[in-house]
């Protein structure tokens, strides 16, 4: 039986996302207590609703950390997104913007049986963690979460200059199939779905996102982001599905929807309850790789987590980036207080190059990557204010964390022989 083509999907979210919202406020307080104090513990949470932001967790640092401190993070951070309003009737219309949110803050410090463990090198926490690499885009990402991804940064780009596109607001979704071929290489982009928050002067009658506005998201944002990523994978035109219809597609044609539910005004905080951690999926491969189950946002780089996840990454973007495998999936597991992992696991789906193995693999691992919570902080400099800008986009994939550097790859060259 001839093996046939398949589909696979995946998503991603704007920084307006109510839950992006939380991610990148928890991420604030964690790189304020990071400047002023490297040594800071800190779980952060956030919720956000309507007018509402709840700030809470346990964090023990020597920042001056003061409830006005808080509110002011917040306030800094929804003021970025985008979330202000020119009067009362927007301020409403919009309902969570940084002057009329309320701001509660709710830390406490952490746990000192915890800090028995950590202060000596051991984890902070127990649990599995999950990197992955593969040679399908140049930032050695999966295609659906790459392109997701590239969506929604568009879409902040030009939310933000106001062109050529005035109408939208921060909370956007973006989603991205590719069909691929039997051998796991891309063959086409087969549907994209982009649903934006926009205001009334997108609507052609009440409660209906306008066709013309379809058109333009189609022809100013989704096009121009296909073309630049994989011109070579749009293989037919790209088709507006009007909600409630069924459209007549070519072989090829890659059907669009834009705001397919046909309308998105009330969007943000003010339309859904946002919580820290709720995008892990979005945060990593897009559910190409597995994923351990911890969040990352408003967490310390003791968090292994969020560390060990970052490591992860390093090693499989190395290992694919030095040719010695096509894809890399690589565990690592931690047990609270205990310094080295538990174990090192390696799939490759059988793409190795030849002479090389998943076990041999491991050993390379073992040999060149430090994977003590202390040797992971310590390789990829984990005490600086980075965390706040990984917060929306993806935490893979994009230029400048140090997880995603490829500065072992002769290494691993030399020492596999190939």
């Amino acid at each position: 039986m001839t093996a046939a083509r398949y589909l696979f999907t995946s998503e991603s979210v704007s920084k307006g996302h109510p839950d992006k919202v939380a991610d990148q406020i928890s991420d604030a307080v964690l790189d304020f207590c990071l400047t002023h104090d490297p040594m800071s513990r800190v779980a952060c949470e956030t919720l956000v609703t309507t007018d509402h932001c709840t700030v809470a967790g346990e964090i023990t640092t020597k920042a001056p950390l003061t409830r006005k401190v808080v509110d002011a993070l917040v306030r800094d951070v929804v003021t970025d997104i985008g979330y202000v309003a020119k009067d009362d009737k927007e301020r409403e219309e919009i309902g969570f913007t940084a002057d009329a949110v309320q701001v509660n803050c709710l830390i406490h410090s952490q746990s000192p049986h915890i800090s028995q463990g950590v202060d000596v090198g051991g984890a902070g926490d127990q649990g599995m963690m999950f990197g992955f690499a593969c040679d399908e885009t140049p930032t050695l990402m999966p295609l659906p979460i790459d392109l997701s991804h590239r969506l929604v940064a568009k879409h902040a780009e030009m939310r933000k200059s106001k062109s050529p596109i005035a109408w939208l607001r921060p909370d956007a979704k973006s989603q991205v199939t590719v069909e691929y071929n039997p051998d796991g290489t891309p063959n086409r982009i087969h549907t994209v779905v982009l649903s934006t928050q926009h205001d009334s002067t997108a609507m052609s009658r009440a409660d209906y996102f306008s066709d013309d506005a379809r058109h333009q998201i189609i022809k100013e944002l989704i096009l121009p982001v296909l073309k630049a990523d994989r011109p070579d994978l749009i293989k037919g035109e790209l088709v507006m599905v009007v909600p409630g219809s069924s459209p007549k597609l070519g072989a090829n044609d890659i059907a669009c929807h834009i705001n397919p539910t046909g309308a998105f005004l009330t969007g943000g905080p003010h339309g859904d309850c946002g919580l820290t951690g709720r995008k892990i999926i979005v945060d990593t491969y897009g559910g190409r790789g597995r994923h351990g189950g911890g969040a990352f946002s408003g967490k310390d780089p003791t968090k292994v987590d969020r560390s060990a996840a970052y490591v992860c990454r390093y090693i499989a973007k190395n290992i694919v980036a030095a040719k010695l495998a096509r894809e890399c999936e690589v565990q690592l597991s931690y047990a609270i207080g205990y310094p080295d992992p538990l174990n090192i696991w390696v799939n490759t789906n059988k793409t190795t190059a030849p002479g090389v193995t998943d076990e041999k693999l491991v050993g390379l691992i073992r040999e060149h990557f430090k994977l003590t919570p202390k040797g992971i902080i310590e390789t990829l400099d984990l005490r600086r204010p980075i965390y706040r800008a990984t917060a929306a986009h993806g935490h893979f994939g994009r230029d400048g964390f140090p997880w995603e550097k490829t500065d072992k790859v002769e290494a691993l060259r030399r020492a596999a022989g190939v």
